[in-house]
């Protein structure tokens, strides 16, 4: 296996009095997508905040490379190689496209470099060149989201964390996204950490997973062998006469730790 890129050590991070990442360790290798699974409420956002730098985390290191990066500001943690493609996507609804995909290069000064990472956007997702110089806030959803992970490609990081690229898409559209993601990965070897409640779709895509409940990793492997997991199949893939009941009662149990 390919070395680590991404090591997190003993992470612990709180929003305000409440510890909503207790203890947390993995690591991420070189060219692979690592899954991170969990109900709403596990910890998986306040994982990829503290990661990006906008969160920090109260005890525990993060290191990238073998650096230590826990605690830096969020553009340090970009220029470093860690973009953050958040859930909700986050753009810029008044600028166009194009504008805010070169949001995403604010950190580089090599333009024609830039202006070729430009094109590569544009031929992973061409309906972006098509409408490049409408105002974002005016595209659907999945156009919204290829927006959002072409602005993170703009910074060529070493590694990028998705937070529910799927969330509000048609199930026409996750596949679309995903399959560009899967691209991108093989294609350009871009490294991914990645957030997904559809827990099917992450684990088909991802070589390595984890899963989180109430702050803590609970159990991790090769994703193949995740998703043959008996627990995996009843609490996230819904192959359970009770799945549902108990998935709804620890979702009950864990909303307040998001």
């Amino acid at each position: 296996m390919s070395s680590a890129i991404l090591k997190i050590d003993n992470l612990e991070s709180y929003y305000g009095p409440i510890m909503a990442i207790r203890g947390v360790s993995l690591e991420v290798h070189k060219g692979q997508i690592v899954t991170v699974l969990g109900a709403n409420g596990a910890g998986k956002t306040t994982l990829l905040k503290t990661i990006s730098g906008i969160m920090d985390p109260e005890k525990g290191s993060i290191s990238l490379d073998g650096e230590f990066i826990q605690g830096f500001e969020p553009d340090k943690v970009v220029r470093k190689g860690i973009t953050h493609v958040p859930e909700g996507r986050e753009l810029f609804p008044l600028l166009s496209v194009e504008d805010n995909l070169m949001m995403g290069a604010y950190t580089r000064k090599d333009t024609a470099a830039i202006a070729q990472d430009l094109e590569i956007v544009y031929d992973y997702f061409p309906i972006l060149r098509d409408r490049r110089a409408q105002e974002s806030g005016t595209l659907s959803g999945g156009q919204q989201q290829m927006v959002a992970i072409g602005r993170g490609l703009m910074a060529r990081p070493k590694i990028m964390l998705l937070d529910e690229p799927s969330l509000g898409l048609s199930p026409l559209l996750v596949k679309e996204i995903f399959s560009i993601v899967k691209r991108l990965n093989t294609e350009q070897g871009v490294t991914m950490v990645l957030v997904e409640q559809n827990a099917k779709v992450a684990l088909d895509l991802a070589h390595f997973g984890y899963v989180m409940e109430l702050g803590r990793i609970v159990m991790d492997g090769e994703a193949e062998k995740l998703a043959a997991s008996k627990d995996i199949q009843e609490f996230y893939l819904g192959q359970s006469s009770e799945a549902s009941q108990r998935g709804q009662r620890r979702w009950k149990q864990n909303k307040t730790w998001r």
